[in-house]
């Protein structure tokens, strides 16, 4: 999945907007005002770690997607996926990075995705739910 599929496929989400709290590179995916995914430019990795260093491992570095996730899959999903890390910049055990380099099949990421979306739906009121979950097909569960 590249930039674009992810950007849309977010944007498909009932009732999202997108917003740039955090600067220019830093797309940020709310629905009702909550965060549910983030997509920047990523950090160069080696051997795991994030590195500062200004050398880039490539001329088109990777675009990185934050979202939301059950702890347990959480763990689960980065034990399966290299391309899948801790949150940036975010709660590790409540975030994932997931680094879209190709190595993810598509229809995993939108279910991520789904799921980012979803945990944040059911966190909000019933009113605000329900207003949202009209939008989605019967299947969807909060």
């Amino acid at each position: 999945m590249d930039f674009e599929r992810a950007k849309t496929y977010l944007l498909s989400k009932p009732q999202t907007e997108l917003d740039f709290p955090f600067g220019e590179g830093v797309y940020v995916f709310k629905v009702k005002g909550k965060m549910f995914a983030t997509l920047s430019i990523g950090k160069v990795v080696r051997g795991g770690k994030e590195s500062d260093e200004t050398e880039l491992v490539s001329e088109r570095p990777d675009w990185w997607m934050n979202l939301k996730c059950d702890p347990d899959e959480a763990a689960i999903l980065r034990d399966i996926f290299p391309s899948v890390i801790p949150g940036y910049h975010m709660n590790k055990a409540l975030w994932n990075t997931v680094i879209l380099d190709g190595s993810i099949p598509s229809g995993e990421i939108e279910r991520m995705i789904d799921n980012s979306f979803l945990l944040v739906v059911a966190k909000m009121t019933k009113k605000e739910r329900t207003s949202i979950l009209v939008h989605l097909p019967p299947s969807s569960e909060v």
